[in-house]
């Protein structure tokens, strides 16, 4: 091929090929167990898009002798098993709920012209820590708008749509194909290969006829071809191991959005059930309340607005009420979790000894459209909890500070992520 003839149209055309693959970031060598913790540890993370009431979440006063806020009393059982951390928030991530997809990038400047998002924490990680489990990461949604909102970016800052069936998460997780199926996977697979095989053929030839700059484009590309092949190569060999059993009955999905609390509960078991089964070590999950229409608070009641405009309360009353039960219900819920994580048993340790859970938002007072003094609550992860962290409310400290923290926590070498400028050795175990 003559450089005259590599035209932009043809090389994106061969470039299209392994676009169409998968998501497949990166990945170390195939099962690379020799570096993986003794100590499996996992990570969930839980945003709710419009955040929580901040009088009733944050305690008043700081320290390890803070007085449980209205909401953390629902969680009081386990005040020695998390954490709450105010004057935490992105710096320069502002712009109301176009802020909904930087929670876990902390990618500056969402409303600026051009803005393009980065790789979030659960990605960076599921990169870092290689192929240990079958799925790198899960990312899960309730009543989520899949095509506008993530909490899971790609490191090109691409969106990853979240799953929002249980049946179908149930599904990849337990439900074993038959012979046939196994093998027309495989074939798939095998046949994803030898498409990369002949890209890496073309573009070694082409490269010697290319100048600096375009040889070190080309040599991006290829690397980046390279990583895919690993993971082709990864998931083969996962293919051919058995998927785990479970006693679970398949989970009947739930359409409709008016059930959020429901629904946000089946999403938390199947979380659970993925840690449980060892199936991934890292979920990620988006509780869309901006997309909720009028719910159902109890049986016999339902909200007299949508989601988003309840939290633009303005001070009204009965607004007010409903955010504060529908607050209360949500933190029920965690509490409902934190208590089967702690059933658990994994080796000598409980479940939620092993499981880092942030709860938090990228809206400090959804009702001003407030991105600083996030509500932030981490808990789990044999971290050194029970205490209320609190930082400046009209200075924050960066909320990544907190993921570099975890990131380590994890067992991965990271000292930076987003906008750190540093970590909570606070929590630090």
């Amino acid at each position: 091929m003559k450089p005259r003839t590599l035209t932009r149209r043809r090389f994106l055309r061969g470039a299209g090929v392994a676009l169409a693959l998968p998501l497949l970031e990166s990945a170390r060598p195939a099962f690379a167990r020799d570096t993986e913790s003794p100590t499996p540890r996992r990570m969930l993370l839980i945003s709710n898009n419009l955040g929580v009431l901040p009088k009733q979440f944050f305690p008043e006063t700081p320290g390890r002798d803070y007085e449980l806020s209205p909401y953390l009393r629902d969680l009081a059982e386990f005040r020695n098993d998390f954490t709450v951390i105010s004057g935490l928030s992105h710096p320069d991530v502002d712009g109301g709920h176009s802020t909904e997809n930087c929670f876990l990038t902390a990618a500056r400047g969402p409303t600026k012209s051009g803005f393009r998002n980065t790789i979030s924490l659960d990605q960076f990680a599921a990169l870092r820590l290689g192929p240990v489990t079958r799925f790198p990461a899960f990312n899960l949604g309730v009543n989520i708008d899949k095509a506008n909102r993530s909490l899971s970016w790609t490191r090109d800052g691409v969106l990853l749509p979240a799953e929002d069936s249980a049946s179908a998460l149930f599904r990849i997780m337990f439900v074993q194909g038959d012979p046939s199926a196994v093998k027309r996977q495989l074939h798939k697979l095998d046949e994803r290969a030898s498409i990369l095989d002949t890209l890496l053929d073309d573009t070694r030839q082409v490269r010697r006829a290319l100048g600096r700059d375009d040889q070190s484009r080309l040599d991006q590309y290829l690397t980046s071809v390279r990583e895919i092949e690993q993971r082709l190569d990864v998931a083969r060999q996962w293919e051919l191991r058995p998927k785990p059993t479970t006693d679970q009955q398949p989970p009947r999905d739930i359409r409709d959005q008016k059930q959020f609390f429901e629904k946000f509960d089946l999403m938390l078991s199947m979380a659970r059930l993925a840690f449980e089964s060892d199936s991934t070590r890292i979920i990620t999950l988006m509780v869309d309340a901006f997309a909720t229409p009028p719910f159902k608070l109890h049986p016999d009641q339902n909200t007299t607005d949508g989601y988003h405009n309840l939290s633009h309360h303005g001070q009204s009353e009965s607004k007010v009420q409903q955010l504060i039960d529908a607050d209360h219900q949500q933190l029920s819920l965690l509490n409902k979790l934190f208590s089967q994580l702690a059933e658990v048993r994994e080796g000598e340790d409980r479940l939620l000894d092993r499981t880092m859970i942030l709860f938090g938002s990228n809206m400090g007072d959804a009702n001003t459209h407030d991105n600083t003094n996030l509500p932030i609550l981490l808990a789990g992860g044999g971290l050194k909890h029970g205490q209320h962290l609190a930082f400046r409310r009209d200075h924050n400290q960066p909320l990544c500070n907190l993921y570099v923290t975890m990131l380590q926590h994890l067992g991965i070498d990271a000292d930076t992520f987003g906008s750190s400028a540093g970590t909570l050795n606070e929590i630090a175990s």
